[in-house]
């Protein structure tokens, strides 16, 4: 697990030293161990690296002494590594360590860009081929979009550049960029930035299983791999159980994340079999809640979790007075505006999991978009022909109406005429109804594709290597993707599946629990004397919304004075993205190099 970075322009010259370093620095927190860049004429390619496979080997960028010019840079876990490796060393290849990203080179020798449909893992490799005969680079990434790649394509100089995260690329001197007048819209509508774009004109995020060939001076040409194939074999108990044994695999100490719900307790109570059946000492769980009396707190469910898998539980307790910094770190390390107060949560989970002493935390993320767990599915399956735009309005942070009345004209009108995030989610929806798809089908080829990815994925990946920890995903791994895909409709309706594999492993009082995201209390701590409402009202005061030009400051008033009179959910979410997406405009300043300046 690492961050990478690197740039391919062609004709250019060694680009600065002091200048990568830069870039290798605003994202070092999440590879503190080794740091290595290589740079020649027209190309760079680092890394920094959080040691986790082999960590006394695998030094990045990877190279072979019988493969000169071919370089390549990992962010990630290849879990089929050695499998790879004796395919390839039956081929004449030899490997100086038992690294997994070390096959690479040789794998790219062997099959060229296609190297990429060989890998088994979470991933995002970027690798250089200097040979003259066949210059070029190549980005990849994996089939769910675990490990993002962001990227700038310069048109007027034909440069690429490469980053893992967007703090880091807007390092790279001459990376043009300007928030997207659309980021505000695309916030309320879906919470997060959406499709292949970032906040950030001029900042792209490369689409899950997609490798990018970027040859001398062009732009990158993008290509959707075919899934990896995968053999899921066995119940869903036994196929989740598989992975969740693969993944409790490490040469660091391993942890889980409990949230009290079932997809997490699934997770832990298979990892703590683990444990338990391999003679490893004990496994430890996290739960993160805040000190006081809040709503919705989930650490009684999650204490019953670890009795019942008989972990080390660490309890989590986060001072609200501490929300406001937490909320400025994040939004800096995420690099663009997320509406999910579970930001803050999170940053806060991993935080203790690193002072804990551990290095891979496993996680239940992925499970509601493959198995149907979502409120807004089940009643999407019920409804009648304009089920699409109510599907798309409840991923929203401020309905449709919300977001029109809060608007200035100027804005409503920029975004009838180009279009809403939203009408091109209810498109997609209602196109795959169309061509035959039923309903649940079509959500969670959607919710996979790009949703998961870029609200859930994205947050998760740089708020736990904030902390230097690498999360795994058991759910989103290729066998149990395969396997819910398979399942029939009702077995993927509610999650059915799964509540039938915690049958035996976890308590009856999760079992039987009401779904509740992981998150933080928004409407409570907005209320009168809670802990973010100094904050918010300071993000949204009538002078900040005015120079913005896209919000109304006397209905974002009127809307601060509903909530504090009667508080709502639905309210303070509003309220929440609006002010994040304040502080994101404010932030970004302080990320953006000037042209032809060093970082």
């Amino acid at each position: 697990m690492c961050r990478i970075l690197g740039s391919f322009a062609a004709g250019a010259g060694r680009p600065e030293p002091a200048q990568l370093a830069a870039v290798s620095a605003r994202q070092r927190h999440g590879g503190p161990d080794e740091h290595q860049v290589l740079s020649g004429p027209g190309w760079s390619l680092g890394c920094d690296r959080l040691a986790v496979t082999d960590p006394c080997g695998g030094q990045q960028p990877y190279r072979l002494p019988h493969l000169p010019g071919i370089l390549a840079v990992l962010n990630g876990e290849i879990y089929n590594h050695a499998e790879l490796r004796r395919t390839l060393a039956a081929r004449g290849h030899r490997f100086p360590d038992r690294c997994d990203g070390t096959v690479l080179p040789a794998l790219y020798a062997e099959y060229g860009p296609a190297f990429a449909e060989h890998l088994d893992g979470m991933f995002a490799v970027a690798l250089l081929d200097l040979r003259p005969s066949s210059t070029q680079l190549v980005l990849a990434v994996d089939d769910m979009g675990m490990k993002p790649l962001h990227l700038h394509h310069d048109p007027y100089d034909g440069s690429t550049r490469f980053a893992s995260e967007i703090p880091a690329l807007l390092a790279f001197e001459g990376v043009r960029i300007s928030p997207r007048e659309d980021a505000l819209d695309t916030l309320l509508a879906t919470r997060t930035s959406f499709s292949t774009h970032t906040a950030l004109d001029g900042v792209d995020v490369l689409p899950p299983g997609a490798t990018a060939v970027v040859r001398p001076g062009a732009a990158p040409v993008v290509r959707r791999r075919g899934p990896y194939r995968a053999s899921p074999l066995g119940d869903t108990q036994d196929v989740l159980r598989r992975e969740v044994r693969r993944l409790a695999r490490a040469e660091v100490p391993v942890c889980a994340v409990t949230s009290g719900g079932l997809d997490s307790g699934l997770v832990t109570a298979l990892a703590a079999e683990h444990a338990r059946e391999t003679d490893a000492p004990p496994l430890h769980t996290f739960h993160l809640t805040y000190r006081g009396r809040w709503p919705d707190s989930e650490a009684a469910h999650a204490r019953a979790v670890a009795r019942r898998a008989r972990t080390v539980h660490h309890e989590v307790a986060v001072d609200p007075d501490e929300l406001g910094s937490l909320l400025t770190r994040t939004v800096r390390h995420l690099g663009q505006p997320n509406a999910d107060p579970i930001t803050l949560s999170t940053y806060a989970l991993f935080r203790a999991v690193r002072e804990n002493g551990f290095t891979v935390a496993l996680a239940g993320d992925g499970a509601d978009e493959l198995f149907g767990g979502y409120d807004r599915m089940r009643a999407a399956l019920t409804a009648g022909p304009e089920w699409a735009g109510a599907y798309a309005d409840a991923l929203s942070a401020a309905p449709r109406l919300l977001r029109e009345h809060l608007y200035t004209a100027n804005y409503r009108a920029y975004i009838a005429d180009t279009g809403s995030a939203a009408d091109r989610i209810e498109q997609e929806l209602r196109s795959a109804e169309a061509v035959g798809a039923d309903r649940l089908t079509a959500m969670t080829a959607f919710e996979t594709r790009w949703r998961l990815p870029a609200y859930h994925l994205r947050r998760l990946d740089h708020l736990s290597m904030a902390w230097a920890v690498e999360a795994r995903l058991p759910f989103c791994q290729p066998s149990v993707v395969t396997h819910a895909r398979s399942l029939p409709v009702a077995a993927r309706t509610g999650k059915r599946a799964l509540y039938g594999a915690g049958a035996e492993l976890l308590p009856p009082s999760v079992l039987n629990r009401p779904k509740q995201p992981f998150t933080l209390p928004v409407a409570a701590m907005l209320a009168p004397g809670g802990p973010l409402l100094d904050l918010v009202r300071e993000l949204l005061s009538p002078a900040r919304l005015v120079l913005g030009g896209k919000i109304r400051a006397d209905r974002a008033a009127k809307l601060l004075a509903r909530h504090l009179e009667r508080p709502s959910q639905h309210d303070a979410l509003a309220l929440w993205a609006l002010a994040v997406h304040e502080l994101w405009t404010e932030v970004v300043q302080g990320m953006r190099i000037p042209v032809g300046c060093a970082a």
